[in-house]
């Protein structure tokens, strides 16, 4: 009919809050599973887990991703969990990366399963990863991780390396008496290697087995880093994350600093986040959602998740409020929520 509506047009209203941001970045879970158990991340005891049902299709993934598109989205990162441990991750990211409009697709994964599946990746078209990588002693990534496969993660990582892909990123969660006394060697990798290292503050999100008096701040880590040189400063791009990004003379690659908690990058925000259940999250280091699954299933028109959408930025506070020495938490899981 010559007045229907065309569904791949751009909607009139933009994901713009109220603090005049952008949001154009949307991060998306596709499961709450993981092939690890991370101090920060797991607590203590058997974890629940969402059933087939209670998690989005691929296809409802998609229809939401377009959605986006239609409202200025333009980035996309898929997260879990682990989401390499979902069957079908690599043909939903050919999927998103054959969507003309996106700009950026990339893929957070912890590396354990990478070594297998990085040329398949790369073959879909994905050129950026970011992979976490607490430390490099394989005692202590057991440690921390739950599990003794170091060597499968470093693997992953070298593989991913010789394929091509860059940036390839290694995120980092500094934590005080655990690895802090690896944080020059963690830096040291940007030097040999054309990897961006990121180190990231730890936050108190979920029931894990970590607290507040593991933070590592980023001043004391950029101390630390300091012994290895003079810190250059590196321009960010339009795609670029919250990291402060540097480089060591002379270095191959990049250090970044990601600093919720000692220097909060709030205003600076363009993102939004999907957790693998249909919850839209405008932050973080808030509890609060919009639901998408249930309007999702019963039917609701495209311009009605775009009117969620619209809400869940409406409600975007213009800065968290986790603070620093107190006992403000966010109480959904990590693994739920895709970090």
């Amino acid at each position: 009919m010559a007045n229907e509506p065309n569904k791949d047009a751009p909607f009139a209203e933009k994901l713009v809050d109220r603090e005049k941001r952008h949001l154009n970045y949307l991060r998306v879970s596709i499961t709450d599973r993981c092939n690890l158990r991370c101090l920060y991340c797991a607590p203590e005891g058997r974890i629940p887990k969402l059933g087939h049902d209670d998690i989005l299709s691929y296809e409802e993934i998609l229809r939401l991703v377009r959605i986006g598109i239609r409202l200025g989205i333009r980035k996309i990162r898929i997260t879990g969990g682990e989401p390499l441990v979902r069957k079908g991750a690599v043909d939903l990211l050919r999927r998103l990366v054959a969507l003309p409009e996106l700009e950026d697709v990339s893929l957070t994964t912890n590396g354990v399963l990478l070594a297998s599946k990085a040329q398949e990746i790369y073959d879909a078209g994905v050129r950026r990863i970011n992979i976490s990588l607490d430390s490099l002693v394989p005692e202590k990534f057991a440690q921390i991780t739950g599990y003794d496969r170091f060597e499968r993660v470093w693997a992953g990582i070298e593989r991913a390396h010789e394929i091509g892909f860059s940036p390839i990123k290694i995120n980092v969660v500094a934590m005080r008496g655990i690895n802090d006394d690896e944080i020059l060697d963690l830096g040291r990798l940007s030097i040999d290697h054309p990897f961006h290292i990121r180190f990231i503050e730890y936050m108190p999100i979920g029931n894990s087995r970590t607290s507040s008096r593991d933070q590592l701040l980023t001043p004391e880590i950029r101390q630390k880093i300091s012994r290895l040189g003079d810190l250059i400063p590196v321009e960010n791009h339009c795609h670029d994350g919250p990291a402060k990004r540097y480089r060591l003379a002379g270095a191959r690659g990049e250090i970044g600093f990601i600093s919720a908690l000692s220097q909060h990058f709030c205003s600076r925000c363009n993102r939004l986040r999907l957790t693998a259940d249909g919850k839209l999250r405008a932050c973080l280091l808030s509890d609060r959602h919009e639901s998408l699954k249930e309007p999702l299933r019963g039917g609701a028109s495209d311009e009605a998740l775009a009117e969620i959408f619209r809400t869940a930025v409406r409600r975007k506070a213009a800065r968290h409020h986790l603070a620093l020495n107190r006992c403000t938490t966010v109480n959904d899981q990590m693994q739920g929520i895709g970090g």
